[in-house]
């Protein structure tokens, strides 16, 4: 009986140049992998550069902080300004900051469940006029956030809700690219046939939504939950227009509001730095919380 060789590249365990070109793989030169490698390293100290001088000027006293380098420690005192930080005015800085996370995480979540479910319905559901509300949808997408602060506080004012939580609430809930971005996700991701076979079955709508769409749509939901919370952690322009009680203050705006008085009382300069890193800290834990949803999001995609 005669035996056929083995490839030689299948014997060795590698797979041979033939199969590498069949299934797609290109080989990257080395010039191409520094060039990546260095425009990344590039942008990671652009991004981190910030960070780093938070870091470095939340551990310092008030004269250091002006008399030393921006980007080395001097004497340690991050322990004290802490302790200043949330005992100043009555520890006004833990309410601005338990303000921001209730206005960006409430917000933030009902924020991706409208968005996810109008794009589900703009994605799977035909009816009239389906196509002309997706294009207003889109013409949100790009009409500017300063340019519908002024609408927005004569809207409010009319209706008595300026000086509210409810002035900063429920312009956040509002996001078109996350519509956006739902209903290309669900147009991808949730099979027409899956839905049908679940309508057979008996199960309503909202139940479809609930527990299968919003299962094959969570990556995409995560992204706009994160894209949610952080647009409205950073909000300043809303806060500074609706209100005036400093008890309803965001923490963007109480950091700003210390820095305004920086030449009346000096000590506040420290104070708002360390503030910041502060206010930095809540995003951070986020992203490092939801990120599994990410991989898993993209592992269960591969597989298809």
């Amino acid at each position: 009986m005669s035996t056929v060789a083995p490839v030689q590249g299948e014997q060795s365990g590698t797979p041979s140049r033939s199969r590498l070109a069949r299934r797609g793989a290109t080989q990257e030169s080395p010039l191409s992998v520094a060039v990546a490698m260095i425009v990344l390293i590039g942008a990671a100290v652009y991004f981190l550069l910030p960070v780093y001088w938070l870091v470095v000027n939340s551990t310092k006293s008030q004269p250091d902080l002006i008399n030393s380098n921006g980007f080395w420690f001097a004497d340690w005192n991050l322990g004290q300004n802490l302790s200043e930080l949330f005992s100043r005015d009555g520890g006004v800085f833990l309410r601005w900051a338990l303000n921001s996370l209730l206005y960006a995480g409430l917000g933030a979540a009902v924020g991706t469940l409208l968005a996810a479910m109008a794009g589900y319905a703009l994605a799977k559901y035909e009816f009239r006029g389906r196509e002309l509300l997706f294009s207003i949808v889109l013409g949100g997408v790009l009409v500017p956030a300063t340019a519908l602060a002024l609408p927005l506080f004569l809207l409010f004012a009319r209706v008595d809700l300026t000086n509210t939580f409810w002035a900063v609430f429920l312009p956040s809930i509002v996001s078109p690219f996350g519509v956006y971005l739902s209903r290309i996700f669900a147009a991808a991701s949730v099979p027409d046939e899956l839905i049908d076979a679940a309508r057979l079955d008996g199960a309503s709508e909202w139940r479809i939504f609930s527990t299968i769409a919003a299962r094959l749509m969570s990556p995409a939901l995560v992204t706009i939950f994160l894209f949610q919370f952080v647009v409205i952690w950073n909000n300043f322009l809303l806060p500074l227009i609706m209100l005036r009680n400093s008890s309803l203050w965001p923490i963007t705006f109480g950091l700003f509001s210390w820095q305004s008085q920086v030449s009346r009382d000096p000590q506040l300069q420290i104070l708002t730095v360390t503030g910041s890193l502060v206010s930095v800290i809540p995003l951070i834990i986020t992203f490092l919380v939801l990120q599994r949803y990410w991989r898993a999001g993209l592992a269960a995609g591969s597989d298809r």
